[in-house]
Order: C-alpha cells, then structure tokens, then sequence
C-alpha cells in the first residue's frame, strides 16, 4: 500500500493508494466517474454493468484513492484483447497509422477518475503508475478525449504519445485519441 502524499505515521487527510475490490465498491467508483466527467444517472447505469463485466477478465484489476474513508479516484485495467470491444474499435484507427501492434501485449487503462476536488494533486499520476507497475506488458495504452486536457498533459508527462486521434467511439459525441507508452512510467 502507498501512502500519498505523506511519509510515516499516516495523517487523517492522507490519501491511501492501494488495491481496489471494484465490483464491491461499483457504486462508490461511479459516483466519482460521474462527478469527474459529466454522467448522468443513464450513463453510470450503463457504466455500472460494463465495470462488472471487465472486472471478470483475465488479469483485470484496480487500485483506489482513499481519504478519510472515502474514495476520492480509481483506476481499472487489464491486459488488452483484440477481441474486446474497444479494441475493435480503435484497431481501424491504429492501422491507418500503423500502430495496431500495440494492441499486442499491451496493459490497457481502461479508466481513470479523480474527484475534481481532489485532482491536481499528483493522486491520477500515483494511480496509473501504482496499476502499470504491476503489469507484465512492456507497454500501455488507453483512450482520453481528444482535446487539451489536464489528463491529456498528465499521460503525455508519462510517456504517453498519440497512436491515433480523432477516434469516433458509436455512443460518443465527442473524439477520442488513443495513447500510447512504454513501461515502466517514469516517476515522480
């Protein structure tokens, strides 16, 4: 477990990085999503069932933030699949490109969200490394809108560089891009 940002004896508004059991805390995860990206209550019902049924896939796994015992962000990923759906999606994209063989061996982060009271504080960075480290692919890949961003800086500080940009997902109004970035991130 890493403690973040303090050292020793832990403080009460110490946040608490470490593993996650997702689908007992679904609803708790949401709640964050919902507040860091925009969802309505159709959205995170749908949402919900899909977090469920990623958590059942090989090697998927997730890693919470926690204060004062509360989630306040949460990361979830697991090794890609070029059978699951989004990699159907992005696959198109990533060969115009000629990056599709990073859906090959690759750990992909399937979500990241920080409470917005909590975000620029190092707690997103501290979650996607904390998950990545733990992967047994020499690379990640993930999707963000594809638009300037305080995440879309953050992945690029890791190492993150576009695969592919203006990838229309069906249900989606806005473009995604898909990044990509050798593991291990760096720290710090």
């Amino acid at each position: 477990m890493l403690r973040f940002p303090g050292h020793g004896r832990p403080e009460p508004d110490d946040i608490v990085i470490g593993p996650l059991d997702l689908p007992g805390n679904v609803d708790e995860a949401l709640a964050v999503q919902a507040v860091a990206f925009g969802l309505g209550p159709d959205e995170v019902a749908v949402r919900r069932q899909i977090v469920l049924r990623h958590m059942t896939f090989p090697g998927a796994r997730a890693f919470g933030a926690v204060t004062r015992g509360r989630l306040v962000g949460f990361v979830y990923g697991m090794p890609n699949d070029r059978g699951h759906w989004w990699s159907t999606v992005v696959e198109p994209y990533l060969r115009a490109r000629g990056n599709d063989d990073w859906l090959d061996d690759s750990f992909v982060i399937t979500e990241l969200h920080v409470h917005p009271r909590h975000q620029k504080h190092g707690i997103g960075r501290a979650l996607i490394t904390t998950i990545t480290d733990g992967a047994e692919q020499p690379r990640s890949i993930l999707s963000a809108l594809d638009v300037d961003s305080p995440a879309r800086h953050l992945y690029r500080s890791l190492g993150y560089r576009d695969l592919a940009r203006q990838v229309h997902f069906p249900s989606a109004p806005t473009p995604y891009a898909v990044m990509g970035a050798p593991l291990p991130l760096p720290r710090g």
